[in-house]
């Protein structure tokens, strides 16, 4: 990961803009700390903190266009950059290795439309000293976090992480997933509009196709010219990516597979509490595929004495976001010790297959499929926001192959009736026949836990327990006066709102996290499924584990 910061139409004068642009992109270093670069001219200032993953001593940015001045800065992986060199008309300049610097001259030969020839993860600002113009994109589902906002005085501010620009933001905003942003429009264009988005898909399963699928999108995303690992959380998900992974990691993507790879140990890692039950499938999956693997274990006051940076790096208050991202959060900064800066994670397979526990209580396929598409377009605010802030908290990014753009097309194409989950038919089916032999059956078909139970129940009981002796029923009475946006349901919900107080106190920034009921991660649409559901505000996988009973067995 990378930090990005722009600053558009400056209401000061360039030198002093420019010191104050320094200091607020010190804010997003631990998301780069490999180098700092700065562009600023009388209209722009543009600033990039590196995280240095392909051509680590070539790539330095902001990139320009020695041919047209334009500047870039990006945070993110394109993963088919090479192809996409050969789709160039003209000739250019290219003055580095980087992954990145095609998109100046996918620009310039092609417009703004050129956001839809990538396939990878970024968020960017381009920028035209001769017109002014200022393009900022962000990838198809949000996977790398953007914010945008405006000064009191009329600039567009533009960062990775809003702690860059909330001091100064009058306006303050996510930045839209799948969208594209031109000044001289001040509109934004939705780029990404798959037609699983808005049509019911229809085409039966292929279980090869989706296993080719997978197998694809994972080997595209080992690029990379310094050490990387998987993340094995013991359940499904994980697994299978990082089974994927150890099938390519000797041998470099980067020339299909000719040249050895300069790593050639595949590193995994787990997190849990002392004898939790990931921890123990993940060394099952880890032996499996002889990694070298390294299980992180934390203790509960560890993690209680890490929240409030944990917030402060997420920028949510969430309370599925928090209790899941903590282990991971202390996960990263053990990855990060051993030198290794690139992960390869499972978010997103859930969404896409439907493999929450409540989807058990789908009333039929098209409130299935409908809330699949739900989750997906909401994972920016979620658990894309985790992962990715989880991980670059330490300097270290998070790569989710099951939300690869091309992934995305053959899976969401499937027809719900095939994901669908009741009864003795296990949640994400499909998924665990396209995995078969892969890895232990123990895992494949081992029931659904979400991340913040299955590092240990405790973790979670924990949690409620501090919050009820630190907030008195007096104080949480009064909660709709103290939090009016994003007003807390339960005890804990309103620790982790003065939490997030404390370190973003603007409304504007109260107003970039969503909020609503759920039930075991569900959006608030699909509460209505069950009676069971109704009054109910506990996000925790358990709280629909009655649901079914033969998740576990072979169908």
């Amino acid at each position: 990961m990378c930090g990005i910061l722009a600053i558009h139409g400056l209401a000061q004068p360039l030198e002093v803009a420019r010191q104050e642009a320094l200091s607020m992109a010190k804010t997003l270093r631990h998301r780069g700390p490999d180098w700092s670069g700065v562009f600023a001219d009388d209209q722009a200032i543009l600033a990039h903190e590196r995280l240095a993953i392909v051509d680590p001593t070539g790539g330095s940015q902001p990139l320009i266009d020695t041919k047209t001045g334009r500047v870039l800065a990006v945070n993110g992986e394109i993963y088919n950059h090479v192809q996409l060199r050969s789709l160039l008309k003209k000739e250019h300049d290219f003055q580095t290795d980087s992954d990145c610097e095609v998109i100046l001259y996918l620009y310039d030969e092609y417009g703004p439309e050129c956001v839809c020839m990538l396939s990878g993860i970024f968020a960017f600002t381009l920028y035209d000293p001769t017109t002014k113009e200022l393009f900022v994109a962000r990838d198809h589902i949000g996977i790398i976090p953007l914010y945008v906002g405006k000064s009191a005085e009329g600039e567009l501010l533009v960062a990775s992480e809003m702690k860059a620009i909330e001091s100064r933001a009058h306006t303050l905003k996510e930045f839209p997933p799948g969208t594209y942003y031109l000044t001289s429009q001040d509109t934004y264009t939705k780029w990404y509009t798959p037609k699983w988005m808005t049509a019911q898909p229809s085409t039966p399963v292929d279980i090869t196709s989706l296993h080719d699928a997978l197998k694809e999108a994972v080997r595209s995303q080992l690029m990379s010219d310094v050490p990387y690992g998987v993340l094995i959380s013991g359940g499904l998900d994980s697994s299978l990516i990082a089974a994927l992974a150890a099938k390519h990691s000797r041998r470099r993507v980067e020339t299909q597979g000719e040249q050895e790879a300069w790593w050639p140990r595949l590193h995994s890692f787990s997190v849990g509490l002392d004898g939790s039950p990931d921890l123990a499938h993940a060394r099952t999956v880890a032996q499996h595929l002889d990694t070298v693997h390294h299980e992180i274990t934390f203790t509960v006051q560890e993690g209680l004495d890490a929240l409030s940076d944990v917030i402060y790096h997420l920028e949510t208050y969430d309370v599925t976001t928090i209790r899941a991202a903590t282990p991971m959060y202390l996960m990263a900064r053990k990855i990060r010790s051993l030198g290794i800066k690139m992960v390869l994670s499972g978010e997103g397979a859930d969404e896409v297959f439907g493999g929450y526990l409540y989807f058990h209580m789908a009333p039929d396929a098209k409130e299935f499929y409908e809330e699949t598409v739900r989750k997906l377009t909401q994972l920016s605010t979620y658990d894309c926001l985790r992962a990715n802030k989880a991980m670059s908290a330490w300097g270290v990014e998070a790569r989710v192959p099951f939300l690869d753009k091309e992934f995305l097309e053959v899976a969401m194409s499937i027809r719900a009736e095939d994901k669908m989950c009741s009864g003795d038919t296990p949640e994400k089916k499909i998924l665990r026949q396209a995995g078969q032999g892969l890895i232990p059956d123990s895992v494949l078909w081992r029931q659904k836990e979400q991340f913040s139970d299955g590092v240990g129940y405790g973790w979670i009981d924990h949690l409620k327990a501090v919050a009820h002796e630190k907030v008195s029923d007096e104080v949480f009475a009064d909660r709709e006066k103290h939090f009016p946006i994003g007003t807390p349901q339960t005890k804990e919900a309103y620790w982790y709102r003065t939490m997030f107080a404390k370190h973003f106190p603007s409304d504007a920034a109260a107003s970039t996290v969503p909020s609503g009921p759920s039930i075991a991660c569900s959006t608030p649409t699909a509460l209505k499924w069950s009676k069971s559901f109704e009054g109910m505000a506990d996000p925790s996988g358990r709280a629909v584990a009655g649901v079914h009973t033969h998740a576990v067995d072979k169908v």
